[in-house]
């Protein structure tokens, strides 16, 4: 009796610390907005393979490829809840019109410029910090992606002079940013969701796109993209982000290893996303697409345009004092 005793006493003591092992482990459920197999979704894997290997298989990710859990807007609200986990996507501006200052167009004309301005350290690096910890969201890496473009489903319209009305209507996002930079280089903008923009296009509700970039249009659009203009309206960034309360939750060695991992996985980003634009423009080519792109002289007009006329109203839109502080430093 006494053996079976001893045998028991151990079992439950052999359940109970593999129930704790269990418990100490977790899952996190992360979303992003490409398909599966996309270079997002390749680099999310590995940074999950890397994040569980640093924590000794302690915290685990599961992602969530082409918005499974929701548009990007819904998933930046139901993060700031504590809904969904994690996040890699662009900045959702319905909670907080300040964060407009993340795409506010040809704010960048090159790729060192970006990387001073959404980089670690940088203006809109610091200043997006500290709009997503306003909504109970720690900002742990940006994720840059390309300087966009406008992809057309016919022809381009005196692409390269700004000034001329293109009777072109294109699908923006509900961005005011977007929509005002569509107008200004003489497209006709409409707001349209992600989600419907495909068939909105496909359709004729519109001819083309604003809001993307080789990448993008690659992914989601090459299929009705005939003509493909890069302009640079805009340097495009997701950031990963989570729940503050969950990061804070987690275990110190975890946190800590989370955090480290993320910023690897920005700077190797960094390392790759000029080339990663420069084979998307090619891949759209290879799909049929005509690619038009400007001269020197035609982007630094359409770039003076919209800093003329869009900046005055986007500043007026997310705080003038405190969108010109931000501007301020990105000229410095």
């Amino acid at each position: 009796m006494r053996i079976s005793k001893i045998k028991k006493l151990a079992l439950a003591l052999s359940l109970a610390m593999t129930t704790v092992g269990v418990a100490q482990a977790e899952t996190l459920k992360i979303s992003h907005l490409r398909p599966q197999g996309a270079i997002i979704d390749q680099e999310l894997k590995a940074f999950s393979a890397k994040v569980g290997e640093a924590t000794g298989g302690d915290l685990k990710l599961k992602i969530y490829a082409a918005s499974a859990l929701g548009d990007y807007t819904s998933v930046q609200e139901r993060i700031s809840v504590g809904a969904v986990d994690m996040a890699v996507q662009p900045a959702a501006t319905a909670a907080s019109r300040k964060m407009q200052i993340s795409s506010f167009p040809y704010i960048a004309e090159n790729w060192e410029q970006a990387r001073k301005i959404y980089g670690p350290d940088g203006a809109i690096y610091n200043a997006m910090k500290e709009l997503y910890a306003q909504q109970d969201i720690t900002m742990l890496a940006a994720y840059p992606v390309y300087f966009g473009g406008i992809a057309l489903n016919r022809d381009a319209v005196s692409p390269g002079d700004a000034d001329v009305k293109k009777g072109i209507k294109v699908r923006v996002p509900g961005i005011k940013s977007f929509q005002l930079t569509g107008d200004a280089l003489g497209y006709i903008s409409s707001p349209i969701p992600f989600s419907e923009a495909f068939t909105a296009v496909q359709t004729g509700v519109v001819d083309g796109v604003i809001g993307s970039g080789a990448e993008g249009y690659y992914a989601s659009f090459r299929d009705v993209t005939k003509t493909y203009l890069p302009v640079n309206t805009h340097f495009e960034v997701w950031y990963m982000i989570i729940n503050s309360e969950t990061f804070a939750d987690l275990d110190a060695d975890d946190r800590e290893a989370l955090q480290k991992e993320a910023i690897a996985f920005e700077t190797q980003r960094w390392t790759r996303a000029e080339s990663d634009q420069a084979a998307y423009e090619q891949k759209l080519a290879d799909n049929g697409a005509t690619i038009v792109r400007l001269n020197d002289a035609e982007l630094a007009q359409a770039a003076q345009k919209v800093r003329s006329e869009v900046w005055p109203q986007i500043l007026e839109d997310v705080g003038a004092e405190w969108g010109q502080s931000i501007l301020d430093k990105v000229s410095n």
